[in-house]
């Protein structure tokens, strides 16, 4: 498929005989925003794990841009350009938002072994990215005390950083206002434009009908429906299995 960064292949993983995926297949193409929906349990964390690297798949495949990565290490995985933000936002508690932004910087030039000094250096970049999330207002702000949505926007900054061509977004608007959640999707919505192929998941419905190009639904480990989300909303196994019946 020339045109997918990322390309799942009949992926499988079982943990002590539970089936979490079961041969499970798709695509996320260049400035596509795709969302993995499905009920808790439904494997699109492990389906993440996978991908980023944090897991070894029983069977199947993970390529970006063609190349398998599937069993790479997060960090290598990341050095090839995948970035990722969690349920549970991970920054550098201990430092300053404008800090955890200029560290994941210097990441992306190779120059995070040697941050002493080089802090200030990427200064300017951090403290764009930091306005173009709106979070300038919390440069000087200790991640430790951050409120959860935040947190949230400091790590989709740290993600961005990087300049993914695959971002992986876990809940990206989790314990956020309907404001900020416009403002993080917004931003997604930019760095798809930029080329950047963009795999979500995401509780909040209004939030996938409204910004994915297109869904792809889990339901006990596999897939039981892709498509546009017109289509997605009114299909009866989707509505069946975590939707519920339109009122």
């Amino acid at each position: 498929m020339t045109d997918a960064v990322l390309e799942v292949r009949d992926l499988a993983k079982s943990f002590d005989g539970v089936h979490a995926l079961r041969g499970v297949s798709f695509h996320v193409a260049h400035g596509e925003r795709v969302a993995l929906i499905g009920p808790n349990g439904a494997g699109k964390t492990t389906c993440f794990n996978i991908i980023n690297g944090q897991l070894a798949p029983d069977r199947g495949a993970v390529l970006l841009s063609g190349r398998r990565i599937e069993g790479w290490p997060p960090r290598r995985i990341a050095a090839a350009g995948v970035g990722r933000t969690f349920q549970v936002a991970a920054t550098f508690a201990s430092m300053t938002v404008r800090e955890n932004v200029a560290v994941a910087l210097l990441a992306r030039a190779g120059r995070d072994t040697a941050l002493v000094g080089s802090l200030r250096d990427a200064g300017d970049e951090a403290d764009a990215l930091l306005a173009r999330l709106s979070l300038s207002s919390l440069s000087s702000a200790h991640c430790a005390g951050l409120a959860y949505g935040d947190s949230k926007r400091v790590e989709l900054a740290l993600a961005l950083a990087r300049a993914p061509r695959l971002l992986l977004m876990d809940e990206p608007t989790a314990g956020a206002g309907a404001q900020a959640r416009e403002a993080v999707m917004r931003i997604v919505a930019e760095a798809a434009r930029d080329g950047a192929a963009v795999l979500f998941t995401e509780h909040d419905m209004d939030v996938v009908f409204a910004h994915a190009d297109r869904v792809v639904v889990l339901d006990e480990g596999a897939i039981i429906a892709t498509g546009p989300p017109a289509q997605i909303r009114t299909d009866p196994r989707v509505q069946a299995a975590y939707l519920g019946a339109p009122a």
